[in-house]
């Protein structure tokens, strides 16, 4: 006979539940009654009580609160039937369905993973009293993104089978915008001077774009914080925030915000020294001291004197040097005495060179890019070197590198290198396009690093509505040990140079040719070709310029060259793609050999230096001056080898080819000398950030044109441009986009503001 027996005070504490008071047994089985989803198994490893268990009366409470943590149930009764314990329980629903409707700001799915981290997600257990939580939640996004207008509705509607669908209706408002930033106390520095040194602004032209002007607890903090390291740098020792206010408008529109700062007194150097076991000529750190008497004190100067001392006692050996900034402050006279007290610690050796991450470039490949030895000091010159080496590498992407101690050790480190590579080859039928060259079509084999090591093998067919084009290509950058690379290269060429923008005719040029490279220094090196090279010109009767037919009866339309070409190059970039720091120079000398049909050489200078403005920021400067001449019995550059400027490759806005010298027939002619350059302000693209390598951004300005000869050089008739540039290295090949407005277009010259090219090397 059943039993049932109710305890008239818990139930209040446990939600509503009820459960039988009965005097101590012995259980014999358990039943769970009310199960649709979950299953028993569920219930009884939650459960903490079993058969042969003794339940008495005080345990009721213990058993309903465990099933109730599990947040499975909305009720938990218990009834005994003899010696079985039921368990009678009412689940709760579960989610079927969550709809988001009315975000438009963050997208459903970032909103989706955000709502399953607390615990509301498609499949969960639905808690009612969980809805208040999400909406904080969501409230806290939008609160972030300065949407304080933003109304969260929720909905819940019962389905068949015990469960629910959840409907959130969002109305995100307008995002609030900064419309004042207020400075209480600043003296020293303008309000414009320190607004200046913040993310946080009243908005600008960019400001749709960069959402400066959108208000956010951690973009102020971020910001306060900058504020502070810009008076640590200008001396302003006691310089703090006192409090900030931040207002905003009943229509939840408009935030004001107000900054109250002391700045104090501004102190300055007195004196520099340096003390403690120096290792290395004292004159040789003192250089490193930017600091002098007089000077505004600067923490982030002391800083980079620390790192700078540092680093040259770790090319000596000392891996842990520890370089220690004290200053005595004089608080009567404002001045700061420095002391730099050098600890080099204990010398370190290198056990081992360990790479990571390398699934096809053989360790050799790597090894033989370093500059540090295994058993040698540790030198932080020469591991950067190395890392530097490695990452210029075509193959290798990004280079990480790890010192760690030797456990058990006091002076040994390892040196780990983790390299993430690229995808070093492809297998390519394609389709692209440029401006400059049409429609292109292409078929192409590229390995750089072939069977993973370290040669270059390019097998290639190219066909557009200006060059068709089959080359074979090979290198070996490590021919022998010492680093003399060796390659050879055959290719023909079908050229119609009429579609280029230039004058009507065409080249058919067959070249085979032999390459070596000797590496001077860590950053020069020497390269030198020879070959043969075959050009047949072929003309229009329509089209062709006149003076072409007067050449070509003078001088004949079949040539063979002996060819040799010869340059240096010093390269200290930090990497061959997308590099932000370092600079390139590469000086060319091609000669047509006496013995050749025609006799000419062609002498060409480039330049490019990256220096790092700030994170995300770099200044590039460039400049290309190129120039030709006949030599024995050709007394000019033929033709056929003319320098051609505008175009996505040297002034950007002006149209492919056009610069330059004209023919009779007012076609482009192109010139023996060409000198172009420009300035570009790389960034990330908004939103992407550094994540997307590959992807980048531009502010530049072009300069340049095309002369007849050198005498014909007038800095009067050079054209300009500026605009914006992208760039991405995508898996089927580079896409390069520019839109520029020229700034001193002349009569004849030819403007196109918008320029691209898919799947062209650029």
């Amino acid at each position: 006979m059943r039993t049932a027996y109710k305890n008239l005070l818990l139930p209040l504490c446990l939600l509503g539940s009820s459960w039988v008071h009965a005097a101590e047994f012995i259980v014999q089985d358990v039943r769970v009654e009310g199960l649709q989803r979950i299953s028993a198994g569920t219930v009884f490893n939650y459960l903490p009580v079993t058969v042969g268990s003794t339940v008495r009366s005080e345990d009721y409470p213990e058993i309903i609160r465990a099933l109730f943590k599990t947040g499975l149930f909305s009720d938990v009764n218990l009834e005994r039937d003899g010696n079985v314990l039921v368990v009678r329980v009412t689940e709760r629903p579960a989610i079927a369905e969550l709809k988001i409707t009315g975000n438009r700001d963050i997208s459903t799915d970032d909103l989706k993973k955000s709502l399953k981290e607390v615990g509301l997600a498609e499949g969960r257990v639905f808690d009612r009293s969980l809805l208040e939580k999400v909406e904080q939640e969501l409230l806290n996004q939008y609160y972030s993104r300065g949407k304080y207008a933003v109304r969260i509705g929720s909905e819940v509607k019962e389905l068949p089978g015990n469960r629910v669908a959840v409907n959130l209706d969002i109305s995100e408002g307008v995002a609030a915008r900064i419309r004042q930033i207020n400075f209480v106390g600043n003296q020293a520095f303008s309000d414009d001077e320190l607004l200046d040194e913040m993310q946080l602004s009243t908005g600008g032209w960019l400001s749709w774009l960069t959402k400066d002007d959108q208000y956010s607890k951690q973009k102020l903090a971020a910001d306060l914080e900058a504020l502070r390291s810009f008076y640590l740098d200008q001396g302003y020792l006691k310089f703090s925030v006192d409090s900030t206010q931040v207002s905003i408008t009943p229509d939840k529109q408009d935030i004001y915000v107000t900054i109250n700062v002391t700045e104090g007194e501004r102190y300055t150097i007195k004196d520099v020294k340096l003390s403690g076991n120096l290792i290395v000529p004292e004159d040789e750190l003192k250089a490193f001291v930017t600091l002098k008497q007089g000077d505004a004190f600067s923490r982030k100067q002391v800083t980079e004197i620390s790192r700078k001392i540092g680093e040259r006692l770790g090319d000596e050996g000392y891996a842990f040097a520890n370089i220690n900034a004290v200053p005595q402050v004089d608080e009567a006279n404002k001045t700061v005495s420095l002391n730099f007290v050098v600890d080099p610690g204990r010398r370190v050796y290198v056990r081992r060179i360990n790479f990571a991450g390398n699934q096809r470039t053989q360790d050799e490949v790597l090894r033989r890019e370093m500059r540090q030895t295994e058993g040698a000091w540790f030198s932080s010159r020469d591991v950067n070197r190395s890392k530097t080496r490695v990452q210029r590498l075509p193959y290798i992407e990004d280079v990480n590198v790890e010192t760690p101690a030797v456990a058990g050790t006091t002076d040994q480190v390892d040196v780990n290198f983790n390299v993430t590579e690229r995808r070093s080859g492809s297998v390519v039928f394609g389709v692209g396009y440029g401006q400059e060259s049409g429609v292109l079509l292409n078929a192409q084999f590229n390995e750089s690093n072939f069977l993973g090591t370290g040669k270059q093998l390019g097998l290639a067919f190219n066909n557009s509505s200006v060059n068709t084009i089959y080359s074979i290509t090979y290198n070996n950058p490590y021919f022998t040990d010492e680093g003399l690379s060796a390659g050879f290269r055959l290719a023909y060429q079908e050229t119609d140079v009429g579609e280029s923008n230039a004058a009507d005719y065409l080249t058919d040029r067959g070249v085979a040719e032999l390459n070596f490279g000797l590496p001077i220094t860590e950053t020069d090196t020497v390269r030198l070709s020879a070959g043969l090279e075959t050009l047949k010109i072929k003309t229009n009767a329509d089209n062709t310029p006149q003076e072409i037919f007067d050449y070509l009866a003078q001088n004949g339309d079949d040539y063979l060259f002996y060819k040799v070409e010869g340059s240096w190059v010093r390269d200290s970039r930090n990497r061959t793609v997308f590099a932000d720091r370092g600079m390139l120079n590469r000086i060319i000398a091609e000669v047509a050999l006496p013995g050749s049909d025609e006799t000419y050489y062609k002498l060409n200078y480039r330049h490019q230096s990256f220096w790092p403005v700030t994170d995300d920021l770099t200044l590039a400067l460039r400049g290309d001056v190129g120039y030709g001449e006949g030599y024995g019995d050709t007394e000019v550059l033929p033709f056929y080898e003319n320098y051609f400027a505008g175009g996505l490759r040297t002034v950007r806005g002006y149209k492919a080819n056009t610069l330059g010298p004209r023919y009779s027939n007012g076609e482009s002619a192109g010139g023996a000398l060409r000198t172009v350059g420009g300035a570009d302000v790389y960034f990330p693209v908004p939103f992407g950030g550094k994540e997307l390598r590959n992807v980048r951004m531009a502010a530049f300005f072009d300069i340049g044109n095309v002369f007849e000869t050198t005498s014909d050089f007038d800095a009067g008739e050079l054209r300009y441009s500026l605009g914006l540039s992208a760039e991405w290295l995508s898996p089927l090949g580079p896409l390069v986009l520019s839109v520029a407005q020229p700034l001193n277009k002349k009569d004849g010259d030819e403007d196109e503001p918008f320029q691209f090219s898919f799947g062209i090397p650029y």
